[in-house]
This record gives C-alpha cells, structure tokens and sequence, in this order.
C-alpha cells in the first residue's frame, strides 16, 4: 500500500475542502501573497496538525484568517478604533494587524501570547474557503519551515505532498511575499513585519509607525526563514561593487570546483556568467521583483547549485523594504559593499 497523498482540488471544488476543514484536517490554498496551510484556529488538535507538517516551533504563532468583521469579535477584543480606519483602508488585503485575543483562540494558535494576528486575504478562493468553512482558519505559509514561501500550488505540492490533507490548485499568487504585521497592542502602533502592503501606505493612513521588526509577537519572524537548500550568500551595497564582488565570488566557487547559482536585477543580469541564473526584476519595478523573488530562490534548488548568490541592490523603499527583509533572513552570509563600509 503506497503512501498517503494530498488530495488536489480544482477551484470549484471549496465545498470539499470546507469539509476538510470542519473536520479538523488541512488544506493548503492561494491567497493574494502566497499559498497558506489553513486548519480551523479555533481547533488546537487541527491547529497541532499545521505545526507537525510544517516541522515549525510550537512558539511560532500563526496568521488567523478570516472573512467578515463579525469572524473578527469571535477572535479578538478591546479592538480600538484605529483597527476599523485599517480595516477600512485595506482589508480585505495584504494587512496582519495584532490584537487582544479571546480566550476561545487556542494557546497553540497564538504561540502562548495574549494576542491574535488577524488579516483577512484578498483573493476569492480563500474567502471562499473561509466563509464555507464557517471559523476563522490559521494558516502560515504553505512549505516546510524554513524554506521558500510557496506562490504556485506546485511549490506546495512539492513540500506538503502526503503531509497534508488536501490543495486548492489556485494559480500563482499576485503579490509573492507576505503579509505586512502591524502590532495595535502598542502606542504608536509597531511595525513587525514588513510585506505585500507598503509602510508608506500605512503611515498615510494612521500616521506614525515604530518599526521594530524580528518581534516574538510577530507570525513568521522569530526563526530563520526563506532559505534554499544551496548556501545563500547576499550582496549588499552599490551595483557596481556589488556586481565586482559577485564575479568574485563566482570564480571562488570555482576554485573549489562548486557550481554558483545567482539572483539578480534586470540590470545586472547580462553582466554576469554563472552556472544558473534568475532574473528576479528591475530595481525600478519592486512589485516584480516582489512577486518572483521565492521563485527565485526555490530556482536555485532545481538548479542544483552548491552556492547561491543573491544581488542585494534594491531600495529599501515600498516593496524594497520585504524583498530586503526575506533576502537577509534567507542568506546564511552576508557582505557590505557600501562605499562608507568598504568590502568586507
């Protein structure tokens, strides 16, 4: 008898995987950043059966998912007003904000916190799946701990197959990042995470903003993420350094007689030889660049390269600020080639 595999489902097909869910299994599905390994949140056996797929920490809290403001009061309390002017602006939407939990949330759920991460997802087969399914569904990405965030169904499919119960064949994922978290427990309201919606569109909306980033609070942050099989190497600085220090370290691997994989701009791209190589975008075109950047590094995989190289040129700025943020916790080495730092 063969191993247990995960169902497929097409689109049409959310009644089945509303069943699923209802009975305390899981299913992976698309959402508008990446695909989500989705149980009912308010389960802690099916919540365990997230974790134990995943290989993740018990300590790592989830996202809860949901479809109405009236899912919202079942999960959270004392919701200030600045919530509703968030809510108003963008959900549904690429927004995790935290708040006061209920005790109806599991411990498992929300990592042992007093708080609840909630966002409610702009895409209509999650929401589907949500309302069908009628609880708020927890869901972190849907790929083994530590590895790339899946943006096809295949990506999960190769992760989670016989793993998890079933995947809700969605397409590829618009955005292709996560999740921006905003902690509204604090005052002014903190920054943990940053993701598919733009820090800059939020200060516009609410004002100031801490940024703190890599917070215990925050779902997805608190370990080492994003990361290929190959070793990682991430190059900061101006392009012109950048790339010298790329071709060395090509021909370093080389020496040693290991094949060097590469992530680079558009720009970049016709200037280096290597022995695979992914044109992530333009460094004027961050959304792009946003969108393939886990495909890119899960490239590096298929590839089979020994070493990966990734060119870190792309402005802190809008999406610039994610993309940055996943390359640094995806890279095991890092080297500075700003002008005031040297080459390090």
């Amino acid at each position: 008898m063969g191993a247990k595999r995960t169902l497929v489902l097409k689109p049409n097909e959310i009644r089945k995987a509303s069943l699923i869910i209802r009975s305390g299994g899981t299913v992976a599905f698309p959402t508008e950043t990446v695909y989500g390994l989705g149980a009912n949140a308010l389960d802690s056996e099916a919540v365990a059966k997230i974790f134990h797929a995943k290989g993740r920490p018990a300590d790592n809290p989830l996202i809860v998912h949901i479809s109405s403001r009236e899912m919202l009061n079942m999960v959270a309390r004392d919701i200030p007003v600045l919530a509703f002017k968030l809510m108003d602006a963008f959900w549904p939407g690429a927004l995790t904000i935290i708040l006061k939990r209920k005790d109806v949330v599991p411990d498992i759920t929300t990592g042992g916190l007093d708080t609840v991460a909630v966002r409610m997802p702009a895409h209509e087969i999650a929401l589907a799946l949500i309302t069908g399914s009628g609880v708020p569904i927890a869901a972190p990405s849907a790929n083994i701990s530590g590895r790339p965030s899946p943006t096809k169904a295949e990506h999960v499919i190769k992760d989670m197959d016989g793993r998890i119960d079933a995947v809700i064949m969605g397409g590829e994922t618009r955005l292709g990042v996560e999740s921006t978290v905003l902690d509204l427990t604090v005052t002014p309201p903190a920054l943990l995470r940053p993701g598919g919606l733009c820090l800059e569109e939020i200060i516009g909306t609410i004002g100031e903003v801490n940024v703190i980033e890599e917070s215990v609070r925050s779902p997805g942050m608190r370990y080492t993420h994003y990361s290929p099989k190959a070793k990682l190497i991430l190059v900061e600085g101006e392009r012109k350094s950048v790339l010298f220090e790329i071709k060395r370290l090509i021909g370093e691997s080389r020496k040693h007689g290991l094949t060097a994989g590469v992530l680079v701009s558009r720009e970049s791209a016709l200037d280096i030889e290597c022995d695979a190589k992914y044109i992530l975008g333009s460094v004027n075109d961050l959304k792009e660049v946003a969108s393939r950047l886990f495909s890119g590094l899960r490239f590096l995989d298929e590839a089979g390269v020994d070493v990966g190289i990734a060119e870190g040129v792309f402005p802190e700025k809008r999406e610039g600020r994610a993309i940055m943020n996943r390359l640094r916790k995806a890279a095991k080495e890092w080297v500075s080639c700003y002008k005031e730092a040297g080459i390090k």
